[in-house]
């Protein structure tokens, strides 16, 4: 079993934006970034390292960036929604809180989908558990942007994560040229301007790394990142990352929970096909039944394990304890446990959430400043 640990305290999504910060105030940064006036933080969902670096051949302007990028780790589990929240707060999950793509909110009894708030309480504010960096550059006098699709604006995880900046919405995703003059526009009063590109997860779920839908939309991304690159101003540094890689899962690896009678037992199941959240009354008994028949096809821990390996961060809130599951089961290689309580994810072909490097490990490219 061959997982990478998150290396939260330097080469982590976590400290991109606060190394930002401390450039523009002058102080040490974690990660090494170059100076500049101005910085772009664009964020292209499912950008991993090994995918980028397999397929750099439709890449010619990222490709090229790979040599001398560092090569960082997302937050556990490795999904958007946790990832996003990592990046806009600049700590690990176990102290923001936002546990996965699906957990048990104990606020409101039930599984909630942290990505459409589906089932999610009404009081964001309170589940919110740290103030974002944006928040921060605000009451220092720094302004902060974030050219994403419209329809972000307000939305629960928009507001745990990028609360504090000013929005510039997309309306025609896809087009590099509306996409760079949003960015360009947002320059214009801010010292720091987050973007967001998600198609190129959308593709690879649905059609897989490597197919040509892929392979297509990492090539207009490409085309995104040159368009900025060509048009930014002199003293602005594009820095491009990704929240999480992607696996393939092929129907022969992919074990239904409720089709296995010695899985069920657990009262609720949260997570998603590659990091299964798992809560239970008796966890002891759930652990060993989860580890019986998963076998090497996963790592399962109880809450507590997981905790004291770091997992979710040097430090875990109560709340953040209470929103993992009792019993979690990481899959290994291209395994994945599906559910048929969210049917959606059986037409999944790239999936990922777990800590194998495929899912773990993203790449920090960098395009301007002065070293």
């Amino acid at each position: 079993m061959q997982f990478v640990e998150p290396r939260y305290q330097d080469l982590a999504l976590i400290n991109v934006i606060p190394s930002v910060v401390s450039r523009l105030t002058d102080e040490e940064p974690v990660i090494d970034l170059p100076r500049a006036r101005q910085y772009v933080v664009l964020l292209v969902d499912g950008l991993g390292w090994h995918q980028l670096l397999e397929h750099g051949d439709h890449a010619e302007t990222m490709a090229p960036a790979m040599v001398g990028a560092a090569r960082l780790t997302c937050s556990v589990p490795s999904t958007t929604a946790t990832s996003l929240t990592s990046l806009g707060t600049g700590v690990p999950t176990g102290e923001h809180g936002v546990a996965g793509y699906t957990f048990l909110e104990p606020s409101v009894g039930r599984v909630i989908n942290a990505l459409t708030w589906d089932g999610g309480p009404s009081d964001i504010a309170s589940f919110a558990q740290t103030p974002t960096i944006f928040q921060r550059l605000a009451s220092i006098g720094r302004p902060s942007a974030a050219v994403t699709l419209d329809r972000f604006a307000g939305s629960a995880l928009t507001r745990i994560a990028f609360a504090g900046t000013t929005h510039f919405p997309v309306s025609a995703e896809g087009d590099p040229d509306h996409f760079a003059s949003l960015v360009t526009d947002a320059l214009l009063a801010s010292d720091v301007v987050y973007c967001y590109e998600r198609m190129l997860d959308h593709d690879g779920h649905g059609y897989g790394v490597g197919s040509w839908q892929w392979l297509d939309r990492l090539a207009s991304v490409d085309d995104m990142v040159a368009r900025l690159v060509d048009l930014l101003p002199e003293g602005v540094c594009l820095l491009v990352t990704g929240d999480h890689g992607m696996v393939n899962v092929p129907q022969e690896s992919r074990l239904v929970v409720e089709e296995e009678p010695r899985l069920a037992g657990y009262t609720a199941l949260g997570g998603e096909p590659r990091f299964r959240h798992i809560y239970s009354d008796d966890p002891g008994a759930t652990a060993w039944a989860w580890g019986s028949v998963l076998g090497e096809r996963a790592a399962v821990l109880r809450r507590e394990e997981a905790i004291e390996a770091g997992w979710f961060g040097p430090q875990v809130t109560s709340m953040s304890e209470a929103r993992i599951g009792d019993v979690v089961a990481a899959m290994t290689a291209d395994h994945a446990a599906m559910s048929v309580g969210t049917p959606g994810e059986f037409s999944l072909v790239g999936m990922h959430g777990s800590l194998t490097a495929a899912e773990m490990e993203v790449p920090l490219l960098v395009f301007g400043g002065v070293r």
